[in-house]
């Protein structure tokens, strides 16, 4: 395991919070769990780097993502204006926020963590998606690649990491968007469910056998509520949308994913009684942030358009993206959730994190 000896303390993370004026509902709710690491595996919703070193010339390598990154001048490979959840629960844990496996000059250590998440990952290979016709248009870097990465970089370790956090996803909703972008009907993405939930589940397996004895198991976002969907399955029909303008089919979509998730989550606590399996419940999160955006501080006019984009009742143009030439930003991300039409801005990550650490910490059973 490649890590130093050395031990972040509390007093750092006080003054990077104190740096970055951000105040968090539930600052070091987490820490009363004592992690000695966290470990992420994902995709773009929590990728802190990794992608970038993949693919430089990335739109995420460069401004404005990143803009409002505390203490940075250039982008630092977050799908965002700012933060994600994990560094809102790197932070109420009391720890630094994670490095990108991928990053030359990270530094791991105990008392921290790695972040293995890569942006455009998908839950199944990209093979099973190519047979089913489903192209994997920026990486090849899916689950079962990050689990190689965690097993390489754990090596025999089992007795720490005991005392860890495992996050394994979000993951699989990009199975799904790039079905749905490459014009399959909802019915047959509605098909890959139960691959893409198995993926996952044997993922969590995977991990559990390396020695985890936490793991948080994050569902999917209502994708019928972000301007990417609302902009493709734009309707006149109001029956296609609920009480809060999300399309129904999709959101039923991702209901069906978390479903069948939750399942497997019990099934996999039955498997491992003496393992803390927790369903991180992303769907209700961003629910609740559209339900309290008058009191969270969102613009009622700007609640399902994108901050950075370019046209159209979202402000979302898929030949137009943000971060391209001519594609402007808004004045105030933080009166916007969605960021660029597909990712959420720093205040909404907030949101959910906040939302979301209250409702997994009792589940973790952790004792001061």
């Amino acid at each position: 395991m490649n890590l130093t000896l050395q031990i972040a303390n509390s007093s750092t993370i006080n003054d990077m919070l104190n740096f970055m004026n951000i105040q968090i509902q539930n600052a070091y709710t987490l820490k009363t769990c004592g992690f000695d690491g966290i470990y992420q595996l994902g995709d773009s919703l929590s990728d802190t780097g990794n992608y970038i070193r993949e693919n430089p010339k990335s739109l995420l390598a460069r401004f404005p993502y990143g803009q409002d990154f505390p203490k940075s001048k250039r982008a630092v490979g977050r799908a965002s204006n700012g933060l994600l959840i994990i560094d809102y629960i790197a932070m109420s844990s009391g720890m630094p926020l994670l490095d990108a496996y991928k990053n030359p000059n990270a530094q791991f250590f105990r008392g921290a963590g790695v972040n293995f998440a890569v942006s455009g990952a998908t839950a199944l290979p990209s093979q099973y998606l190519a047979a089913r016709g489903i192209i994997s248009p920026t990486t090849n870097t899916s689950l079962s690649v990050q689990i190689e990465w965690l097993f390489t970089f754990l090596n025999d370790c089992a007795e720490k990491l005991k005392t860890a956090l495992f996050m394994v996803g979000e993951i699989g909703g990009n199975d799904y968007n790039y079905a749905l972008t490459q014009g399959k009907p909802i019915k047959e993405v509605n098909s890959l469910v139960p691959d893409v939930v198995y993926a996952i589940k044997k993922a969590v397996t995977t991990v559990i056998s390396y020695g985890a004895a936490r793991v948080i198991v994050p569902g999917n976002f209502p994708i019928g509520c972000i301007p990417i969907f609302l902009t493709k399955y734009q309707t006149k029909n109001s029956a296609a949308y609920d009480e809060l303008h999300c399309l129904k089919d999709l959101n039923n979509l991702a209901i069906n994913h978390n479903a069948l998730l939750q399942k497997a989550i019990e099934e996999l606590r039955t498997e491992n009684p003496n393992v803390v399996i927790v369903y991180g419940d992303y769907y209700n999160a961003y629910m609740s942030i559209l339900q309290r955006s008058k009191s969270l501080g969102f613009e009622a006019a700007s609640l399902q358009k994108a901050c950075c984009g370019n046209g159209g009742d979202y402000n979302f143009n898929p030949a137009r993206k943000c971060g391209e030439l001519g594609v402007k930003v808004c004045p105030n991300p933080n009166a916007y959730i969605s960021w660029d039409g597909v990712h959420l801005t720093q205040k909404a990550y907030q949101s959910i994190a906040d939302w979301l650490i209250d409702d997994v910490f009792p589940k973790l059973k952790c004792t001061a």
